[in-house]
């Protein structure tokens, strides 16, 4: 769990593979070519459509997302026999976990032992929890684990313990030293998970639209019509996802039984089986898409050409055939949705509100503490030292997965509730929904910050004295919590343009039944009883309880049943220097 083991596929069942993710290419890539168009119509109408008034909305922050970089010393479960041994662990910013066999070995910029990209992983911290899930992967496991088995896992006890488990790779056994140790890892990686997970939803590039789109639409080709966490990750980890769920019922057929032990054992040996045939798939998809990248590229640069001189011309007719195929389809999807989407609409869209309106609260609550704050250390101690630093941790503050947890916690509450929608609908996209929420929250938080701080540049003069421009910056303050957007039914309305008359009519039937949705937010929304207001918000620090441990939702493959300066106003009170409230 953690060493280098050699392959347990031989040089054909490689070969094979390697057919197999050229032939998911092949079937995949032309779906792709045909979405690119509609997403290029879909950016350059957006650009040429009505926009906001600059002075009602929020700057945009111009820090991309990331991880705080983390690192200290953790024991990991490695080795063949399993055995605890110390490591020097190193998350990066971009969500790559690194691990070294010391400290100084990073210190001096050697090569890490290993290193793994978080797309997929799911984190428990019980690992009593952690057992339940092997267990799981082989039934009957927990009854067949020998105690030679057990004492190998358990050898030391793994009072902090921190499980990476990922469906398709092999599982990352790793133990903090203390309890704060362990929760500031935690964070760490969750954050780390999310990142990698939502690259693609987080993308305003064209091309990620057009990937999307075409998953949605090759998926229907094979008789997938539900939504569930598959377009989590990098274009190549998507697809090489896609190839993985095809290929474990066969994996569980085919697979001998030459898993080594018994019990956990197997378990262990059967997710370092799919770690292997992952490994071999996900390198082939990756190098076919880096060879169709150029073909990409220049696909979009003609279709940036042929398109945009020629863009309201394009819309018209599209409205037009739009019109004329709603009139068609209009009795009968009115009579469909009647039946088979009316009565369920208000529950699901209660649960979706509650979740986002949840988040957003707590951002606006947040960030009205953190805005306060500063103003007070202006008021009290304007050291122009001090205040920096502090001015320093606002603008720090998405980045921050102590202080942004609170947020993200409201996000994740919602998950048990939209479990709901797995027995009615089918939905199994829980995690994307979540962390979809926890983005928006990380991207108002920054687009907040970064507005409070170029409006207080702005604002503050050498002609004020430190009450007067604490008050300013209260102006501020309420300038950008009235900026900030509370929640409203255009969070969750996704659309799409298309060029061809098959898409077309399905985007007819999807705006039919968003105008269904938007009518119900608008009334849930106007029945709501929760307020954005920053009324009673305490001055204290966040006090959080540990997070429950929930096993992961998503689809494990289980193993085969064998087991400068501003001049100073006052000499007693100096104003922060020029750009202090920079962003």
């Amino acid at each position: 769990m953690g060493g280098q083991p050699s392959s347990p596929l031989n040089k054909q069942q490689q070969q094979c593979l390697r057919g197999q993710a050229d032939t998911l290419l092949r079937d995949f890539l032309p779906c792709y070519r045909g979405r690119l168009a509609a997403s290029v119509l879909q950016q350059v109408s957006r650009e040429l459509g009505p926009q906001e008034p600059a002075g009602c909305q929020l700057l945009r922050s111009k820090k991309l997302p990331r991880v705080c970089e983390h690192r200290g010393p953790l024991t990991q479960l490695q080795g063949q026999p399993p055995r605890w041994q110390t490591i020097f662990c190193v998350l990066r910013g971009d969500g790559c976990l690194e691990w070294f066999s010391h400290k100084e070995e990073y210190e001096r910029g050697g090569r890490p032992l290993r290193s793994t990209v978080l797309t997929g992983y799911t984190l428990l911290t019980s690992q009593r929890a952690y057992l339940r899930l092997l267990d799981a992967l082989c039934p009957g496991s927990s009854e067949e684990h020998t105690q030679e088995d057990s004492d190998s896992l358990l050898e030391v006890p793994v009072s902090f313990p921190l499980f990476l488990q990922h469906p398709f790779r092999r599982h990352l056994c790793f133990s903090a030293t203390t309890r704060e140790a362990q929760r500031a890892w935690r964070l760490a990686l969750q954050g780390g998970i999310r990142l990698r997970g939502t690259v693609l939803q987080r993308s305003q590039a064209p091309a990620a639209w057009a990937f999307l789109d075409a998953v949605r639409l090759y998926r229907q080709h094979q008789g997938h019509f539900g939504d569930d966490d598959v377009t989590l990750g990098s274009d190549a980890e998507v697809l090489a996802a896609l190839l993985m769920r095809e290929l474990l019922p066969a994996l569980r057929a085919q697979t001998p039984p030459s898993l080594r032990g018994a019990g956990r054992a197997r378990a262990w040996a059967w997710t370092e089986l799919l770690d292997a045939v992952h490994t071999v798939v996900l390198a082939r998809v990756s190098a076919g898409l880096r060879s169709f990248q150029p073909e990409k590229d220049g696909l979009l640069e003609s279709l940036e050409r042929t398109i945009r001189p020629d863009v309201d011309h394009t819309l018209q007719l599209r409205a037009r055939v739009a019109g004329r195929l709603r009139t068609d389809v209009q009795g009968l999807l009115e009579s469909c949705l009647r039946r088979e989407v009316d009565a369920q609409l208000p529950r699901v869209t209660r649960m979706l509100l509650s979740t986002v309106e949840a988040t957003i609260v707590a951002v606006r609550t947040l960030l009205a503490q953190g805005m306060d704050r500063l103003c007070r250390h202006l008021r009290q101690n304007p050291s122009g030292a001090r205040l920096r630093r502090e001015v320093y941790s606002f603008g720090e503050m998405p980045w921050d997965p102590e202080l942004m947890q609170i947020c993200y916690r409201e996000a994740e509450r919602g998950k048990g509730q939209l479990g709901q929608l797995v027995a009615p609908f089918g939905f199994l996209g829980m995690q994307s929904l979540v962390f979809g929420a926890q983005d928006l929250a990380q991207q108002l938080m920054a687009d907040a910050v970064a507005t409070f701080l170029q409006l207080a540049d702005q604002c503050l003069t050498t002609a004020l004295n430190c009450d007067q421009a604490a008050q300013q910056l209260e102006k501020v303050r309420g300038r950008v919590l009235k900026e900030l957007p509370e929640f409203d039914g255009d969070v969750l309305a996704v659309g799409s343009q298309a060029l061809t008359t098959k898409d077309i009519y399905e985007d007819v039937i999807r705006e039919v039944l968003l105008e269904r949705i938007n009518r119900e937010l608008r009334k849930a929304l106007d029945a709501s009883d929760a307020s954005c207001t920053l009324g009673g918000y305490s001055e204290a620090p966040w006090e959080e309880e540990e997070d429950e441990e929930t096993e992961p939702q998503r689809e494990r493959g289980a193993c085969p049943m064998q087991p400068g300066s501003r001049a100073e106003v006052q000499t007693l009170c100096p104003l922060p220097p020029s750009g202090t409230f920079r962003s």
